[in-house]
Formats: C-alpha cells, structure tokens, sequence
C-alpha cells in the first residue's frame, strides 16, 4: 500500500502524490497529516524550512473542503509573495484530479482587481500575503467569514517582518470555530502570544527540537579582521568551485554593494532585497533557478520566497540581529534529503554570538580558516582537471583535429598538459601570489586589534539600550546616518542609557560635525570624545564625564559647548581593494561573463528604519 494511502489520505490525492514522484512522507507530514484528517483541531507544527509543511497543511485540507461550495473554507497566510505564489502552485499540484477546485493568490504587486474578480469565481482556498489580504478585506472585496480552516505559514517570520497587527486583524473576521494550524521554524514569544491568543488547547508537532538546525546542515565560521570580510567571501567561493549560494547581509544598502562588488570582480552574482522593483525580483529568482547566478546576496525578508533544493552554500556576510533569524537562513541549505554547508564570517567581537547560536540550533560550530592564495589555486587547478576529465567528447570537432595535431607536434604529452591547465591556473596564482595571509589576520588583527589605538577615536554616545540598540542595531544606525562604510565602525559597547563606539581617527571631526545639533524623536544626540586613560572607567558608570544633564532622556548639554569640537567634514573612504600585485579578480577573464548583474538598478541610499 502507498504510504501516503496508509496516511488516510483519499485516492485522488494518493494519485496527485504518485503524479509528483512522492513516495515517502517527511517526518512532519507523517507526524501531522493523519492528526489533521482525524480531528478538527487547532494544531502548532514546528518544523524547518525544506521539510514539506505546505504538503503536510495542504493535502488535509483540500481532503475536507467541500470542492462543490464556490464559498471560501480555506485561508493561508505567507509572509512574502515569492512564497504566497509557490504554496498556490503546490496546492494546485496537490489537488489536479480535484474537479472544480479554485485556489487563488493575492499578493502586492499585482492588479487586485484580477485577484478580486478570481476570488469572485468561487475561490474555497485563498493563499494571500497579510498586507493585500488586509487591504482587500477593507475593501470588502473578500469574505473570509465562513472559512473552515486558517494557516499560519512561515508564523516566525510574518511576526518577524512586522505583520503581528495585521495578522491580528485578519483573523478577528473568522469564525471563532475555525480550526487554526500555525506552522513555524521557531517558537518566539511572539508566535505563543499568536497561538494563545487565536488557538484553542492546539495539538503540538515537533520535528528535531525546537528552533533546532536541519540535521544535514554542517555549520562553520571564519574568523577574520574587520576589513577583510569581503576578501574572505571571495575566498570561499574561489575554494568552492561549484557553488550555488545564498549570501546574507543584514541591510538593503550592504545586499547591493556586496553584490555590486562581487559583479564588478567577475563573479556571477545578484542582489535580492526590498528596494528591487517586483520585475527585477522575478528576474534576479529566474536566473538564481537556472543557475545563471551562482551567488545571490539576499536580505533576510527577500530570501523568504526562495525554495530551492541543490543550495550547496548558506554564507552569513553579516550575523543577523536576531539569533533565530540564523535557523531561517541555514534552512535555504541542506534541503530535501541533500547535504549543505552554513558558513558564517565573524569578527573577534562576534564570536560571542557564535556560541548562543549554538545553543539554540543545539550543533556546534567547526572553526576553519580562510583558505590561503595557494590553496585557493590547487582547488581551483583540481576542479578544472577533473571538469576536462568528465567532458563528453564532441564527434563535431573531429574535422579540425588534423591542424590541432600539426600545431603541438613539437609537444609532448607532459607539455602539453601544462600548457592546457597554466591557462586557467595562472589568472589565480597572478591574483594571490602577494595576497595577504587571511589566516594571520583571523588570529591576530581582528576587530579589537587590528585597528592601532593611535589611529583609532573612542566616541560616547547618550544612547543605549533602554533606547532599544543592540551593539548592532547601533553600529548600523551610525554607519548608515554618516554614511561610513560597515567596518568604519567598531567597539561598540552598548549600556543601558549610554554607549562607547570607535572610528578612525580620519573619521572623527565628521563625527563630531554630524551629531552638532542632532535630534533623533526630539531628543538631542551628543557625541563625545572619550579621553583613552579613562575609558575603563567610564565604563562603569560614565556619569563623571558628562555635564548639563546629557544623560538618558535629557536635553543635552548647551549647544554651544560643541563648537571647540567641531572641524572640517572629511571626505569617507573609498572602496578599499585587495592588497596584491594584480587589481583584478581571478575570475575576470576574456571567456567567463557575469550573469545576472545587468538587469538590476543600484538601489537607493536610504537611511535604514
């Protein structure tokens, strides 16, 4: 018997499933699926991505809808549209021998007109984006009052992106009787907050542990200095030939510069974030799934809708602010039974996170160092031998092979070899032959070291955590706001009312000049040099140091006091480049042309909300 069919599944479905080439259930549809068939129950499932949580909602639902019925029973809710349409399709998939059933999606970004007029023919299910759905219910160009069953998809990541209201709000126009299923990666306070508010005593499904890891994903991080993030990403991908990746930033501004870059020096690659048109994303994820692009950077809101299977790579560019939000970017690996890699480039005072990191997704961390120029050239010399070996003759080129014969009849077999090969090896012994050792500086110039203490200017800033910064909250706000590159900031140290941060010295009287006269929500912000002899002292209590009041929640010392500070605004730094003989990339080469750079605006410079 099909072991779906042993699930209680009816045969129409059983039949869809052995249509898809389905032949074994995941542990959380084994898990949910005859729960969902038995009872009309609410139910929590906890499970990560890529485990099959659209099948395990989908095939009971569409087993208990009425198809006969034009009014909607069903509702899905998705955080983003990527997803909202990849569950429409799959639901469809899942009910093709279903005669009569409609299931339509409703997302931003498309006319909602079309979709009203869809929901109109009869939609029993509707896969909708929260903000649409929202919109189209103050409309009243949908009814959702009769519906049967509500599933909260992707439940962390909606909460995470904001939708907690409009969540909220949508479910207060169903019936109290529905049955509500939430499925989620993770369990933050947020979603028990869902689940209590809206779930009556729900059942509770668990695959792994919560918040827990995917088992086939292995995890490490590299540790290197502040300014030599991006060296080391392209050191990975130059060491892993075959890469497919996911590259995550945690702003829209890095995303594109760090896509742009990676264009710019020869590598196939594409930004995905917030501020790309809807065309251009739906470009940028056709070319990703056809492989043209082997490395998209992503925020972590677009990376929501992206469900492929061969990801060989996760790398963590930056961590993310939330230590959850990691679980969710290592599940774009390791999907579908297959095996992947989550990689994760830190700075000295990173590591910390490393290990709460660990603590949730219960595996630890191998550390491994950034591969040096040379090995970077073996691994590549390899890849390329073992590319030639696997090549399929072409018949086709057997007229020419006359001339090719004449032409190395001098050469011997062992010259001709390396001949062939030096071709490829060269461009990377000639890009890293003088390169830095990236492994020295992981070990000792990181960020609490790499910058000398003459060349570096401690700040204190009268905001802190009580003003709701993390130290990378922080350091964001104050790269963003002058415009500084991600590494010009480091030190940071957040206290409840106050924190510490340092910059270059060439970067101190633009600090100084900006926050003369700021106000953030009415509030001045003062900016202060911090004398070096007293900066562990200050650290305690830094209520010393400070005169007229310029403590948390007030007003700030006189205005004027700041003028024997102010200087010239000084110009920010370039584009640092790598320090080795050539300027360019290895993978700049007559016969290799990026893909997936040419369609895609530079994204506007907007201050970060």
């Amino acid at each position: 018997m099909n072991a779906f069919k042993q699930l209680g599944l009816e045969d129409h479905l059983v039949q869809a499933i052995t249509d898809l080439g389905f032949e074994t259930p995941s542990e959380v549809q084994e898990k949910t699926i005859p729960l969902l068939l038995d009872q009309d129950s609410d139910l929590v499932a906890l499970a990560q991505t890529g485990t099959g949580k659209t099948a395990a909602f989908g095939f009971p639902m569409l087993q208990k809808i009425d198809i006969n019925s034009r009014t909607t029973q069903g509702l899905i809710l998705s955080p983003t549209r990527e997803l909202c349409l990849q569950i429409t399709n799959e639901m469809k998939l899942y009910g093709k021998h279903c005669k009569g059933l409609n299931v339509t999606a409703i997302y931003g970004g498309a006319s909602i007109t079309d979709q009203a007029n869809q929901v109109k023919r009869g939609a029993q299910i509707i896969v909708a984006t929260p903000g649409r759905m929202k919109d189209m219910i103050s409309r009243r160009l949908v009814d959702i009052s009769k519906i049967e069953y509500a599933v909260l998809d992707e439940a962390d990541e909606m909460l995470n992106m904001g939708f907690f209201e409009d969540i909220t709000e949508i479910l207060s126009y169903t019936p109290i009787e529905k049955s509500t299923w939430l499925f989620s990666a993770t369990m933050p306070k947020e979603v028990s907050l869902i689940a209590k508010k809206f779930m009556n005593s729900p059942l509770e499904v668990t695959v792994g542990h919560k918040n827990m890891g995917s088992k086939n994903v292995s995890h490490e991080y590299f540790l290197v200095g502040a300014r030599d993030r991006y060296q080391a990403l392209k050191r990975l991908a130059d060491a892993n030939p075959e890469i497919f990746s996911v590259i995550f930033c945690r702003t829209k501004r890095d995303t594109q510069k760090v896509a742009e870059q990676l264009i710019e020096d020869g590598y196939s690659a594409g930004a995905l974030h917030g501020d790309l048109s809807q065309n251009q994303r739906d470009v940028v994820m056709k070319s990703f799934r056809a492989k043209q692009i082997q490395m998209l950077v992503a925020t972590d809101v677009a990376a929501r809708g992206i469900d492929v299977d061969d990801i060989t790579h996760v790398i963590n560019y930056q961590l993310p602010d939330e230590i959850e939000t990691y679980t969710h970017r290592s599940g774009r690996t390791g999907r579908a039974g297959k095996s992947g890699i989550s990689m994760v480039i830190v700075s000295k005072s990173e590591v910390r996170k490393i290990k709460s990191i660990e603590r949730i997704i219960q595996k630890e961390f191998i550390k491994k160092e950034v591969p040096t120029g040379m090995e970077i050239c073996e691994v590549q010399l390899k890849a390329s031998a073992n590319k030639i070996h696997d090549t399929e003759i072409n018949q086709e080129i057997e007229p020419y092979l006359n001339d090719i014969n004449n032409l190395f009849e001098d050469v011997s077999k062992d010259e001709l070899i390396k001949k062939f090969f030096s071709a490829e090896f060269t461009r990377f012994f000639n890009y890293y032959k003088k390169s830095k050792d990236l492994k020295t500086q992981s070990g000792s110039h990181s960020e609490d070291t790499y910058r000398a203490d003459d060349n570096s200017t401690r700040f204190f800033i009268n905001i802190g955590s009580k003003d709701g910064y993390d130290w990378m909250k922080l350091k964001d706000f104050l790269r963003d706001t002058l415009q500084l590159n991600q590494d010009d900031v480091y030190k940071v140290d957040v206290k409840d009312s106050f924190a510490f941060f340092n910059t270059d010295v060439a970067n101190k009287d633009k600090v100084l000049e900006f926050f003369t006269d700021f106000k953030q929500d009415g509030r001045f912000i003062n900016v202060e040099i911090t004398e070096k002899k007293s900066r562990d002292r200050n650290r305690g209590g830094g209520g010393g140091r400070r005169s007229g009041g310029g403590g948390y929640g007030g007003g700030g010392r006189g205005r004027n006091d700041r003028s024997k500070n102010s200087g010239s605004r000084s110009e920010s730094r370039g584009r640092r480049s790598d320090n080795n003989s050539s300027g360019r990339s290895p993978r700049r080469s007559s016969d290799f042309k990026p893909s997936g750079g040419g369609d895609f605006s530079r994204a506007r410079k907007s201050r970060r909300k």
